[in-house]
């Protein structure tokens, strides 16, 4: 008997005595199918165990119906694991089901938890799991570094774990000596062990801490479906709960239809939020301010063309720009671009082509002194001019328009900071559509787990034998 404490977790896998040399060359590609089916299966688990979170806050219960299906994905998961990179333990394929397979060589078992702590599943899954998913990175390399390629330019990432690099060994082994060594067999079964049990915790199945301690073997020291359990807190094997392939499809279904609804909802609050809470007084959307810069006499934005004033205006509205110059007075307006050109033609000036990581990008244009003062020149749809900050507010027009900024007396050396907003009608509708889009995603996702939920066994009628003699309450009436 083991004299350790018990864990409700328990993981074994029995080596086959005879591998394949070459087979295990060759696996990645023979788990293909599984590893999109188990895509769907986490899927449906991570959905699972947030509806679990509640439950166990509210009630201090695990459902029993999810704890099998979480219990079903981690078997098969470890199943994968165990024939692929995890182990490499048998040739023999794994098979599509959350049930134990009992002449399967890998197994996977917990206990049902009865109660759990209501105020641990607060703080267990993320703030107490830190210092085991700090060893797990370790051990199967979650997490990643950065290496500069040859040019030192391009960054790119890179992950290994011992789990990987000990299969590795093992595989090399099996293909020159055909023989799996035992020890590094062990040790790769213990880090599975421990990886199954943080996995377990993290998924709310149980509030016992996992054991900071290597397990090393084929059995679980407290035994697996393949030797008998410990006398000391046996674990039951989970219940099968009635998950057959309808059922799950359907979970797995109902499951990533919420993650989208989920997305949604966040994107469209996210968006609420930005309509409501930081517009201006006037209603608008303001950036923050840039600053720009030319030695020459202006500068000028590239064209910009609308075809659809309503449909600018259903969707971005009124335009408002804000410009503070850094010394002398500075003008800026908005006026057709062609006439733009035949103020500036043969005027040196800058073009803005881009702003890339903060700072402007100018296209320089050569040539001599404007013909007058920029607010002189009768060609402007809206401008402003001054000292200080001043907002320009223009209501989009069908054309071609360019933005000019100058110093207010056409002298060269422009320097202002400027800002700009929209009052972006679309945002209200474009929540509201976010919004309900999610409700409709939500409450469908939600319906079809709920169906797909298995329903708890009624427990059996005790009924009477034919020769009973008839009850007190029978003979009174």
């Amino acid at each position: 008997m083991s004299t350790r404490d018990p864990y409700p977790v328990r993981l074994s896998g029995r080596l086959d005595p005879k591998l394949s040399r070459g087979l295990w060359l060759v696996k990645w590609l023979l788990v293909v199918p599984h590893a999109v089916v188990l895509l769907f299966l986490w899927t449906a688990a991570f959905v699972l165990t947030v509806v679990t979170w509640f439950a166990i806050l509210v009630t201090g219960r695990y459902p029993r119906a999810i704890f099998d299906f979480n219990v079903g994905v981690l078997r098969w998961t470890w199943r994968v694991a165990y024939f692929a990179y995890g182990a490499l333990g048998t040739d023999r394929y794994p098979p599509f089901t959350l049930a134990d397979v009992p002449d399967y060589p890998a197994h996977l078992d917990a206990a049902y938890p009865e109660r759990l702590s209501r105020g641990l599943v607060l703080v267990k899954s993320w703030l107490l799991a830190i210092p085991h998913l700090l060893v797990l990175g370790f051990f199967f390399g979650i997490g990643s570094g950065v290496v500069a390629d040859a040019s030192g330019h391009t960054p790119w990432p890179w992950s290994v774990g011992l789990v990987g690099l000990l299969v590795a060994f093992a595989g090399v082994a099996l293909l020159f000596t055909g023989s799996y060594p035992r020890p590094v067999f062990d040790l790769v079964m213990g880090m599975d062990r421990w990886g199954a049990r943080v996995a377990a915790y993290l998924l709310l199945m149980t509030d016992d801490y996992p054991p900071f301690r290597l397990d090393q073997g084929e059995q679980d020291p407290y035994g697996g479906l393949d030797a008998p359990p410990t006398p000391v807190a046996a674990v039951a094997p989970a219940r099968p709960g009635g998950w057959t392939a309808l059922r799950i499809i359907g979970a797995v279904a109902g499951s990533v239809v919420v993650v989208p609804g989920l997305l949604l909802g966040l994107g469209g609050g996210a968006v609420l939020l930005a309509d409501h809470q930081l517009r201006d007084q006037d209603g608008f959307l303001m950036s923050q301010g840039q600053r720009f810069d030319t030695a020459s006499y202006a500068i000028v934005t590239e064209d910009v063309r609308l075809h659809d004033s309503s449909a600018v205006d259903a969707m971005v509205g009124k335009i408002r720009l804000t410009v503070s110059g850094s010394d002398a007075p500075v003008f800026l307006g908005i006026a057709p671009t062609s006439r733009v050109a035949d103020y500036l033609a043969g005027v040196r000036h800058s073009e803005l082509a881009d702003i890339r990581d903060g700072v402007p990008v100018y296209h320089e244009v050569a040539g001599s002194t404007p013909p007058d003062d920029p607010a002189a020149a009768g060609l402007w749809q809206v401008s402003i001019s001054g000292s200080g900050t001043h907002t320009l507010t223009w209501k989009p027009e069908n054309g071609d328009w360019t933005i000019v900024l100058m110093n207010a007396d056409a002298s060269p050396g422009v320097s202002a900071d400027v800002a700009a907003g929209a009052t972006l009608p679309v945002l209200g509708w474009s929540a509201a559509a976010l919004l309900g889009a999610a409700g409709v995603l939500l409450v469908g996702g939600i319906i079809l787990l709920l169906v797909s939920l298995p329903r708890p066994p009624e427990p059996p009628v005790a009924r009477p034998a034919a020769d009973a003699p008839p009850s007190l309450s029978g003979a009174a009436r």
